[in-house]
C-alpha cells in the first residue's frame, strides 16, 4: 500500500522484555473519513457508578469553583458524589450544590504543602523504596505507600521525614514491585506498537495537532530516548514529544497509509468510541486496553500521585486505579465509558503479574489524558 514501508527482519525477530525492563505501547487513531470503519461490533462500555461520565465534569466543576476549600472529591460505595472541605461553610457549599460534604481535619493547603514538600525531598536525596505518596480526600491526609519489609536507609529517611508531619500523614504497607509497564493498518487504543529498540508498548489515542499533523499518544518511558516504532513489521513514524520522568506522555508521528481510529479495542467485547476527555474522578469506574492483558476495569481509588519507579524515576500528577495492568500494558488507554482519562503509565507487580492474580488489590498507575493533550498540544481523534 501507499505510504508503508516494510521493517527488516532484524526488527520483526527482535526480543520483547516484559520483565525489568521498560516496554513500549500499542495504540488505535482513526481519519476522519474512516472513523466508521472498525473491526467487530461496537459495544457500550461497563456501566459507570454515579451518573456516568457527566459527574466526572461535575465533580471537577465543584472543585475548581471551591478552590483552595476542597480537599478533593469522590464517589463513595453508594454512587454519592463527595467532598472533603475542613469548613463547616464550605461544607453548606457542597450540600447546596447537591454533593456530599465531609469534613476533615487538615485543610488542602495544610495537605498540598506536605506532599511538595515530600516531593522536593524525592528529587533531593531520593525515597528510597516508598512507592507513591498523594493528598488523599477519603483519609484528609497525605498517604505514603511503602512496600511490606522496606528497611533500607534510604526508605527510613523518608518515611521519618514524612512522619514529622504527625497526623496529617498515613503510612500505608503495600505489596508487589512497581515498575513501567511498557511491553492490519488500523491503528486503534490498546494495540500493540513496537520500539525500534526491541521493547514493545501500547498505543493510547490517535490525536492531532494544531496543524493537522497525524499523531498517537503514548507513555513517555515508551518514547524515552525518541525511538521510531512499527506494527506488525511496517513503519508506523518518528517519536515528536516525549516527558519521562516528572511526566509520562510522549506523542509519535503517523505516516500515511495509516487508517487512524477514534476507537479503542475492546479484545474481544468490539471496539469502544472515543467522545471526549474526562478528569479522573475518585471512586469512578475505569477499564483500560493494552496488548498485554487486554481490557481491564476497576475503580480509581487516588489523584495527582506521586510514584517512585525507582533508579530516580520519579512521575508526579499520576492517578492510581485497581484494573489489571502488566508489562507490554504501558501507553494504552485508559476511558471511563466512552471517554478518555489517561494512559497507562505502570503498576506494582509480583512475578510479573498484577496483585489480583496473588489475591490483592491491583495498583495501577496512569497519566491524565487532559495533561498529555496539553502537553503535546494535539486534540483526540474522537469515534462516532
Amino acid at each position: 500500500m501507499s505510504g508503508r514501508y516494510r521493517v527488516g527482519a532484524a526488527l520483526a525477530g527482535a526480543a520483547v522484555l516484559t520483565a525489568a525492563g521498560l516496554v513500549a505501547a500499542n495504540w488505535a487513531t482513526a481519519d476522519d473519513a474512516k472513523r466508521q470503519v472498525v473491526d467487530g461490533p461496537r459495544v457500550e462500555p461497563t456501566k459507570l457508578v454515579g451518573p456516568a461520565a457527566k459527574s466526572s465534569v461535575t465533580a471537577e466543576a465543584l472543585e475548581t469553583e471551591l478552590g483552595s476549600r476542597a480537599i478533593g472529591s469522590y464517589y463513595d460505595s453508594a454512587g454519592d458524589l463527595v467532598v472533603a472541605v475542613s469548613d463547616a461553610a464550605t461544607a453548606e457549599l457542597v450540600r447546596a450544590a447537591g454533593a456530599v460534604p465531609k469534613l476533615v481535619r487538615f485543610t488542602a493547603s495544610e495537605l498540598n504543602s506536605v506532599q511538595a514538600e515530600l516531593n522536593r525531598l524525592a528529587v533531593k536525596s531520593r525515597p528510597g523504596k516508598v512507592r507513591s505518596w498523594y493528598v488523599d480526600p477519603i483519609s484528609g491526609t497525605v498517604v505514603v505507600s511503602v512496600p511490606k519489609g522496606a528497611r533500607d536507609v534510604l526508605t527510613e529517611r523518608f518515611l521519618e521525614r514524612a512522619k514529622r508531619h504527625g497526623d496529617q500523614v498515613t503510612v500505608r504497607t503495600v505489596y508487589g514491585k512497581v515498575v513501567p509497564t511498557a511491553d492490519d493498518f488500523s491503528l486503534r487504543g490498546g494495540l500493540q506498537v513496537d520500539k525500534n529498540t526491541g521493547y514493545v508498548c501500547s498505543l493510547g489515542f490517535n490525536a492531532r495537532s494544531s496543524k493537522g499533523t497525524r499523531v498517537f499518544l503514548t507513555a513517555g518511558h515508551c518514547t524515552n530516548g525518541k525511538p521510531s516504532f512499527s506494527r506488525n513489521g511496517y513503519i508506523l513514524g518518528n517519536t515528536v514529544t516525549s516527558s519521562f520522568p516528572g511526566d509520562d506522555f510522549g506523542s509519535v508521528d503517523v505516516i500515511e497509509g495509516w487508517d487512524q481510529q477514534g476507537y479503542v479495542e475492546g479484545w474481544g467485547s468490539g471496539s469502544v468510541a472515543v467522545y471526549g476527555t474526562a478528569s479522573p474522578t475518585v471512586g469512578s469506574e475505569l477499564c483500560k486496553s493494552g496488548k498485554s492483558t487486554g481490557w481491564t476495569c476497576g475503580r480509581i481509588v487516588a489523584n495527582n500521585v506521586t510514584v517512585n519507579y525507582g533508579n530516580n524515576r520519579i512521575v508526579r500528577g499520576l492517578f492510581q486505579h485497581t484494573a489489571c495492568v502488566e508489562s507490554g500494558d504501558s501507553g494504552g488507554a485508559n476511558m471511563t465509558g466512552h471517554y478518555a482519562q489517561g494512559i497507562t503509565s505502570g503498576a506494582a507487580l509480583i512475578d510479573g503479574k498484577c496483585l489480583d492474580k496473588s489475591n490483592r488489590p491491583n495498583e495501577s498507575y496512569s497519566q491524565p489524558i487532559e495533561e498529555a493533550l496539553r502537553g503535546t498540544q494535539t486534540s483526540l481523534v474522537l469515534g462516532s
